[in-house]
C-alpha cells in the first residue's frame, strides 16, 4: 500500500476550512504550490504531505483530523482496491470492539484482516479510541460511498425508513436479500433513539453479490450490536437462505438486470406466480422475497416505474393481484414501491389494491397504507378493473380524477420553467481551414493513449464495477460487474470512453472499462478531453450506414492551442447538457399532452375564453 496520500481540491478545501474557489485561487497565484502528482487536469490529486508544508509555509491555517489521514492513507491504495480496504477496516474494529472472533458464517470476516499494514491499524485504533468503533467506522463508510457515489447504488434514507416502518414488527426477523452495504437493515438503528422511531430488529438477515459490500455491511451491523447473518452470493442462483422464511422482507434490488439467471431458473419453485420473462428480472426478486416470508408477513420492494405496466409482466401481476399477494404499488421519486403480504392458507384475497402518487411527498404513504389496512381507503382500485384491462398499476394512471387539473398545472409549469441555452456560436460565411490532424496521429505522436477491455472479459457479476455500451449510451452509471482479472482497464476521470455510436467524458473513477468500448487517455497539457470527445461524436454522427466500417483513428481534428480546444470543449459540453434538456423536456411534454387530454375530455380543464 502506497505510503504517501494524496488530496484532491475538494480534501484540501476542507482542510483548510475554506471554499474550493479559494484553493484554485491559490494554484493560480501561487507557482510555487504543489503541482498534482496524480488525477486528471480536471480532478488533479496531490500530495498531503507537500499541501501541508506548503500552507505552513504561508501561515494558512489548516488542521487535518485524524479521520482524514486515515482516509487518505486508504485512498492512497486506489479505487480498484479501496472497497476491499474498508472492508477490512470494519473486521478489525469489529474484532476491537468485541474482543473476539466475528460469528462464523459472514463473508470475509474470520480471521485477522489483511491488506492494512501496521502502522495504518493502528491510526485506525487510535481513531477509534478517540470517538469509538461505530463512529469511526460509518466516518470511513461514508467517505467511501461519497468517493464512489456513481458506482454504489445506494437507497436514500428516508426512503429505507420508510419500508421498513411499513413492514417491520418489534422484535422481528427481517430479510434483505440484496443488502448492499446495509442502507435498509440500517434503517431501524437510525432512528432508535427516536421515542417514535424504529425498534432493532431481534435478527436481521442480508445477501449481496458483491462480497466487499456484504462485509461491510455485516461490521456496520456488528458494531451496532445487531444479531446479523450477512452472506455474499448470487440471491438469483445460490440462495443463502434457502428454506428460511422471515417476518418481512425489504429489498431494492438492482434494475434491468438481464443476466439474472432465467435460463438456469426456468423451473425453480419460487415461480409461484409464473415464470418471470428473461427481461422481467424485477419480477423475480419479487417472487423471491414472497418466498422468503411467512404467511401474513410483509415485503417492501422498490421496483422501476415501467414495471407496473409492461406488457411482458402483465401475466405475474394478474397473478398476483388474485393471489392477493399484491396490496399496494406507490410512486417515490425514481421509483415505485411494492408492498406485498404472503397469503396464508384459505385467505380471502381481497377486491382491491392502493395505488398512490407520492412523488412530491413521502409522508402521504403511512396514513394512505394505514387506511388501507383499515379498509377505509378511498385511494383504492377495485382489482376486477385492472384484470378487465391492462392490469396496469401506474399511479399517474389512476390518481384520483379530481386531481387532474391541478397536476396538468404543475405539469405544466415544469415544462416552461425547463429551459436548454444552446451555446453561443458565430456564423462564419466560410467554413474554416485549419491545420488538422488526425486521432490516430495525436497516438502516435503520444497525446493520446487508447486501452480496450481484456477479451472475453464478462461483465455480470464480481466486486468491480463495469461500464458497459449502454451506460455510454445513455450517460448512466456503471451497470456492469466483474471480478479481479489480468488487463481490466480503470477508468479514471476525464478519460474519453466511445462505442462504435457514443462518446462520453468519464467524470468519476472507480469503475473499469467494459467489452466493445475503447477508452482515450489525453494528455491534459497539451490536448482537451472535451475537444477530443466532440469530434469523435460529430465524426460518428457523419458515417452513413452501409458495408465499410468507420476507422475512428482517421477522425481529423484541428491543430490548435490548447486555450483554443477549450473553447471548443465547452461548446461541445453545452450541447451534450442540451440534448440531456431535450430529452427530460420531451418527457414533460408527453406527460403535459396526456393531463391535458384527459383533463378536457372529462371537465376538469377548460379553454380560456
Amino acid at each position: 500500500m502506497s505510503h504517501d496520500p494524496t488530496v484532491n481540491a475538494g480534501d484540501i478545501a476542507r482542510l483548510a476550512g475554506v471554499g474550493r474557489a479559494a484553493v484554485s485561487n491559490w494554484r493560480r497565484r501561487h507557482d510555487d504550490f504543489p503541482a498534482p502528482v496524480g488525477g486528471t487536469a480536471n480532478q488533479p490529486l496531490f500530495s498531503l504531505r507537500q499541501v501541508e508544508s506548503w500552507l505552513r509555509r504561508y501561515g494558512k491555517s489548516y488542521q487535518v483530523s485524524l479521520g482524514d489521514r486515515v482516509w487518505q492513507r486508504l485512498k492512497a491504495a486506489g479505487d480498484l482496491r479501496l472497497g476491499e480496504l474498508v472492508a477490512q477496516v470494519g473486521v478489525l474494529l469489529t474484532h476491537h470492539a468485541q474482543a473476539a472472533l466475528p460469528r462464523a458464517g459472514d463473508p470475509r470476516t474470520g480471521g485477522e484482516p489483511t491488506g492494512l499494514d501496521r502502522e495504518l491499524a493502528e491510526l485506525i485504533l487510535e481513531l477509534a479510541e478517540q470517538h469509538d468503533p461505530l463512529t469511526a467506522y460509518e466516518f470511513l463508510c461514508e467517505r467511501y460511498l461519497e468517493a464512489h457515489s456513481r458506482q454504489l447504488s445506494v437507497t436514500r434514507e428516508d426512503v429505507a425508513e420508510l419500508m421498513v416502518r411499513l413492514v417491520g414488527e418489534e422484535g422481528a426477523t427481517i430479510l434483505d436479500p440484496a443488502c448492499g452495504v446495509g442502507t435498509l437493515l440500517l434503517a431501524p438503528s437510525r432512528s432508535v433513539h427516536d421515542p417514535a422511531g424504529l425498534r432493532m430488529p431481534a435478527r436481521m438477515l442480508g445477501q449481496e453479490l458483491s462480497e466487499t459490500s456484504a462485509a461491510i455491511t455485516a461490521s456496520r451491523l456488528r458494531l451496532r450490536g445487531a444479531e446479523a447473518t450477512i452472506v455474499a452470493g448470487d440471491s438469483m442462483r445460490h440462495d443463502g437462505f434457502a428454506g428460511e422464511r422471515a417476518d418481512a422482507v425489504v429489498c431494492d434490488p438492482p434494475f434491468n438486470e438481464r443476466a439474472w439467471g432465467y435460463e438456469e431458473l426456468t423451473g425453480d419453485p419460487r415461480w409461484e406466480h409464473g415464470l418471470p420473462p428473461r427481461g422481467e428480472p424485477e419480477l423475480a426478486w419479487v417472487q423471491h422475497c414472497l418466498t422468503h416470508v411467512r404467511p401474513r408477513g410483509l415485503v417492501a420492494i422498490l421496483m422501476p416505474p415501467a414495471a407496473a405496466s409492461r406488457k411482458a409482466g402483465r401475466r405475474i401481476r394478474a397473478n398476483l393481484l388474485r393471489a392477493g399477494a399484491l396490496r399496494a404499488v406507490v410512486a417515490l421519486p425514481g421509483s415505485d414501491l411494492w408492498l406485498l403480504r404472503r397469503p396464508a392458507a384459505g385467505e380471502r384475497p381481497p377486491s382491491d389494491v392502493l395505488i398512490l402518487d407520492a412523488t412530491a411527498d413521502l409522508s402521504l404513504v403511512e396514513p394512505a397504507w394505514q387506511a388501507y389496512v383499515e379498509d377505509r381507503s378511498d385511494q383504492t382500485v377495485r382489482i376486477i378493473d385492472l384484470l378487465a384491462d391492462e392490469v396496469d398499476m401506474t399511479p399517474a394512471r389512476h390518481q384520483r380524477r379530481d386531481d387532474v387539473g391541478r397536476a396538468f398545472a404543475e405539469a405544466r409549469d415544469r415544462f416552461l420553467a425547463a429551459s436548454a441555452v444552446p451555446p453561443d456560436l458565430k456564423v462564419l460565411e466560410q467554413p474554416l481551414d485549419q491545420p488538422a490532424t488526425t486521432l490516430g496521429d495525436l497516438i502516435k505522436e503520444g497525446l493520446v493513449t487508447s486501452a480496450q477491455a481484456p477479451p472475453k472479459m464478462a461483465a455480470d457479476g464480481g466486486d468491480i464495477p463495469v461500464l458497459t455500451t449502454d451506460d455510454v449510451l445513455n450517460g448512466s452509471s456503471p451497470s456492469g460487474s466483474t471480478s479481479t482479472q489480468q488487463g481490466l482497464v480503470a477508468i479514471r476521470s476525464g478519460d474519453v470512453v466511445a462505442s462504435y455510436s457514443a462518446v462520453r467524458v468519464m467524470a468519476d473513477d472507480g469503475a473499469v472499462l467494459g467489452p466493445h468500448l475503447t477508452l482515450y487517455r489525453v494528455d491534459a497539457r497539451r490536448l482537451d478531453p472535451d475537444f477530443l470527445a466532440g469530434f469523435l461524436r460529430a465524426a460518428g454522427g457523419r458515417v452513413t450506414t452501409g458495408s465499410s466500417r468507420f476507422d475512428v483513428r482517421r477522425t481529423r481534428l484541428p491543430r490548435l492551442s490548447l486555450r483554443e480546444q477549450k473553447a471548443y470543449g465547452a461548446a461541445f459540453r453545452q450541447l451534450a447538457v442540451l440534448e440531456d434538456a431535450l430529452r427530460e423536456t420531451a418527457a414533460l411534454g408527453q406527460t403535459l399532452i396526456r393531463l391535458g387530454l384527459d383533463g378536457l375530455a372529462e371537465g376538469h380543464l377548460h379553454p380560456q375564453s
